[in-house]
């Protein structure tokens, strides 16, 4: 089996989802909380772009689309840099109000920056560690299907607030 296809078919699953939540979004929908303290769409599909992005520019030594591609200021959020969102509170998470064009925009550009990372790795690539602070230290086999399980759990959170919007 090709990995390098496995992989991208894997993040392009991630892409799929993102798109399809954002098609024709009412902007109000972004926003939407199911109640006081849940995720909306808009910082669900950030952060799962932004976890994309830091963790694959860490293992590909390279650095992320957020920075080098002017993404940090054109969303203009109220977070240092280097925040992909893990930990935030619910009043961070209301912070995050942007288009749904501009949220498809980046994650188009670090899907496009990932999946030009997974074409260079050789299969004896998955197992070099790079991360040494777990036990067992991580392989870079583990980190991309760790990225990518994390990323589908968030496209679903997205799809399924998607349609509770919908349904109210």
């Amino acid at each position: 089996m090709d990995h390098s296809a496995l992989l991208t078919d894997a993040f392009d699953r991630i892409q799929e989802t993102v798109h399809s939540t954002l098609a024709d979004l009412p902007a109000d929908a972004l926003t939407f909380r199911v109640d006081a303290d849940t995720n909306t769409i808009a910082w669900l599909i950030w952060h799962l772009t932004r976890v994309q992005d830091d963790h694959v520019a860490g293992v590909a030594g390279t650095e992320q689309v957020w920075t080098s591609g002017g993404w940090v200021e054109r969303f203009d959020l109220p977070f240092r840099v280097a925040d992909i969102g893990y930990g935030q509170s619910s009043d961070e998470v209301a912070k995050v109000r942007t288009g749904a064009e501009l949220l498809r925009e980046y994650h188009d550009a670090v899907h496009d920056r990932t999946v030009d990372y997974v074409q260079t790795i050789g299969t004896d690539d998955l197992d070099r560690i790079v991360d040494e602070n777990w036990d067992p230290p991580v392989t870079l086999g583990v980190r991309l299907v760790s990225v990518v399980s994390d990323d589908l759990q968030h496209a679903g959170q997205a799809a399924y607030v998607r349609g509770i919007y919908e349904r109210r």
